[in-house]
């Protein structure tokens, strides 16, 4: 674990070993996954750890209702809380606890310790491996119990993940198509794409070059993260032949419903590193409202899709890693007032 830098170095040094102990998880937290890793967050820690939405770093092309931010929030809050339980520290956890205060997303309150539990442990190394790896998966397929185990892990936060059949994967890649097409339509999104992507490998948020998705044809279509870029044609044969893609939803569409997506997403993707597979998140389906709904309707209404999943085999070595923000731009220590 990266050693933690605080503005306030005093306070930090001599910190209650809870305060020390919620510092450390907050700064795990900083590895979870975010729209664009825009990374919307920030913490404030003494006792109990506040988690809070960073508006200001809000995508307002891209997630204008700020559902995505949410999720991304919401990714942060398993992240500690596996953090946290990996270590054996037990944490009690009030999500959305203040209806006057939006931007407080969840408070962590440490209430005891024991040994931590194996699959508990097993995530928490998770965290260091997982990456989003937008590379062509191997020619593998993905054993089915693995797959299992990625459901269970979503139901346990409160969400689920609906395995697309071969003809939902077709209706998946038109939504990717259209939404697509929709979005480089608007200058504003182009705009945003910009601002956020194509960073040097040393920025602390963004997607650097390094992790944009290679040109391929594939099942479905990912996110074009550098439309000004040449295209490649060395690999025009077909990949991603034997990835699986998911669907995760929720029963209703609420922040709160936002929330448990975020965590539920954090929990498959450390599941799926758990189990050595690769994956990659696919929110661009979810941007555009009509696009949106066409992944309703193949749910049949019965749920609201959060985020589409491209899971399998990752094939060659470890997947490029995004930069992230340093410790003391997102977590403020001793800054919880008294409740």
């Amino acid at each position: 674990m990266a050693m933690i830098q605080f503005t306030e170095r005093g306070p930090a040094r001599h910190a209650h070993p809870t305060t020390r102990a919620l510092a450390k998880a907050a700064v795990a937290a900083s590895r979870a996954p975010s729209i664009f890793n825009s990374q919307p967050w920030r913490w404030r820690i003494a006792d109990v750890a506040e988690l809070r939405a960073d508006w200001q770093r809000q995508l307002a092309t891209v997630d204008p209702d700020g559902r995505l931010l949410t999720i991304s929030c919401g990714a942060a809050l398993h992240y500690a809380r596996t953090a946290l339980a990996g270590t054996g520290v037990l944490a009690d956890v009030t999500r959305l606890p203040d209806a006057t205060d939006p931007d407080l997303i969840a408070r962590i309150r440490v209430v005891g310790d024991a040994a931590p539990a194996p699959a508990a442990v097993r995530l928490q190394l998770a965290m260091a491996l997982r990456h989003t790896d937008r590379r062509p998966f191997a020619d593998v397929d993905v054993p089915t119990g693995v797959l299992e185990r990625l459901r269970d892990a979503a139901e346990a936060q409160g969400a689920h993940l609906h395995l697309l059949r071969p003809d939902e994967v077709i209706t998946l890649a038109v939504a990717a198509a259209r939404a697509s097409e929709t979005e480089f339509a608007d200058p504003r999104y182009l705009a945003e794409l910009s601002a956020w992507t194509g960073r040097p490998v040393h920025a602390p948020d963004g997607v650097p070059a390094s992790t944009a998705p290679q040109y391929a044809t594939r099942p479905v279509p990912l996110r074009d993260l550098d439309p000004g870029a040449p295209l490649d044609m060395t690999t025009p044969e077909l990949v991603d032949r034997h990835a699986c893609y998911a669907v995760l939803f929720t029963d209703s569409d609420t922040p709160a419903d936002w929330l448990a997506a975020g965590e539920a997403l954090s929990a498959v993707l450390l599941t799926a590193s758990a189990e050595r597979l690769a994956a990659s998140p696919i929110s661009d389906v979810v941007e555009v409202p009509a696009t949106r709904l066409l992944l309703r309707d193949m749910l049949s209404r019965i749920g609201y899709p959060m985020v589409a999943l491209r899971v399998g085999v990752p094939e060659g070595g470890a997947a490029a890693a995004a930069g992230r923000r340093a410790a003391a731009d997102i977590i403020d220590v001793n800054a919880v007032p008294p409740a």
